[in-house]
């Protein structure tokens, strides 16, 4: 056994020394301390022995097997170097070729509208508040004066999670949150993501709101009106007109449509505004009374005004774009040209 041990320590020192790449020093490796290899064969020769000797000879055959790794492990290593060497005297750079064109990424054009809508309106003193995207039915609906009859309840418009649990249908609810844990004055912003039950070019089931909500002191529809026409201007253009229609919110009372002169044709009539030379941007009205009793709020003394855009159709009227699927579509092309 001694012999075996002493003639395979002396095969492997020559060999290894003699190999030329890790490829072959790879070979060798499997050829010694494989499952089949040389030191695994002279451990199976164990059994031979008498029961007294075995564990002696295994320690000795232990040793064999560190001593071939360490060998490979050293040439390993010197070959690594002289591979690595050889690598940097054949290859040259060369510095006249162009470097490799690096994609740049852009914002989303719907968080380049929402941060633009934010800036704008913290200008005036508004703030941003969030709110979760699952709602009780209490915030999304009945403390918005929305009883259990009304349409919007439909399941054909909304995402019921259960009988008291909906994905929320408008960041509405964060208004009711803002006014159930702050105290009058409020002056806040809330962008967000909701759902509906709506798919074409033109409506989306997951799409982006963001709502405004003061609550002040001797707040009239004048406040509310200077409020969004400053806006309107600062997001489309100065040249930019706004009008107010008549319309019905549950929770807001006077309530209004909003609508602004076609960025796109100036008012001049185009296929976006329909050659009407005005397009509808979104809903607005002073908050009715009945909401301020579910938050406890003493509507005697403090009123307020709401209004909201969809974050998707400002952002089609602003870079007239036509089919909303875009957006959520991600492909390369249509975002490059928001960079």
């Amino acid at each position: 056994m001694k012999q075996k041990i002493d003639e395979l320590l002396s095969q492997a020192n020559e060999k290894i020394k003699m190999v030329a790449d890790t490829k072959a020093l790879y070979d060798l490796k499997v050829f010694f301390l494989g499952k089949q290899g040389e030191v695994t064969a002279l451990m199976k020769e164990l059994g031979k022995l008498p029961k007294e000797e075995r564990p002696e000879w295994g320690q000795k055959i232990n040793a064999l097997k560190k001593q071939i790794s360490e060998l490979i492990d050293n040439q390993h290593k010197e070959l690594e170097l002289k591979e690595l060497n050889q690598q940097i005297e054949s290859e040259k750079l060369d510095l006249t070729l162009p470097g490799p064109q690096i994609e740049q990424g852009s914002r989303h054009p719907l968080s380049k509208v929402t941060e633009e809508i934010v800036e704008i309106l913290s200008r005036i003193g508004f703030s941003v508040r969030s709110g979760p995207m699952i709602e009780k039915d209490w915030y999304n609906f009945e403390a918005l004066n929305i009883p259990k009859d009304h349409p919007a309840r439909d399941m054909q418009d909304t995402f019921y999670i259960t009988e008291d649990h909906v994905l929320r249908t408008h960041t509405s609810p964060i208004q009711i949150h803002t006014m159930e844990n702050e105290k009058p004055p409020i002056r806040i912003l809330a962008p967000g993501s909701v759902f509906r039950c709506d798919s074409d070019i033109s409506h989306s089931p997951n799409f982006y709101q963001i709502e405004a909500l003061v609550v002040d002191q001797k707040v009239s529809m004048a406040d509310l009106k200077g409020t969004i026409s400053y806006f309107v201007k600062e997001f489309f253009g100065e040249e930019i007109k706004t009008r107010f229609r008549p319309s019905f919110f549950p929770f807001t009372e006077p309530s209004a449509e909003v609508d602004c002169s076609c960025p796109i044709c100036k008012g001049k009539g185009c296929r976006t505004c329909k050659d009407t030379g005005w397009v509808e941007i979104g809903g607005s009205g002073l908050v009715n009374p009945k909401v301020f009793d579910y938050v406890k709020i003493d509507s005697k003394q403090w009123q307020g005004y709401a209004f909201g855009f969809g974050i998707e159709r400002m952002a089609m009227i602003k870079y007239g774009i036509d089919d909303i699927r875009l957006f959520n579509e991600n492909h390369i092309d249509f975002l490059k040209q928001f960079q």
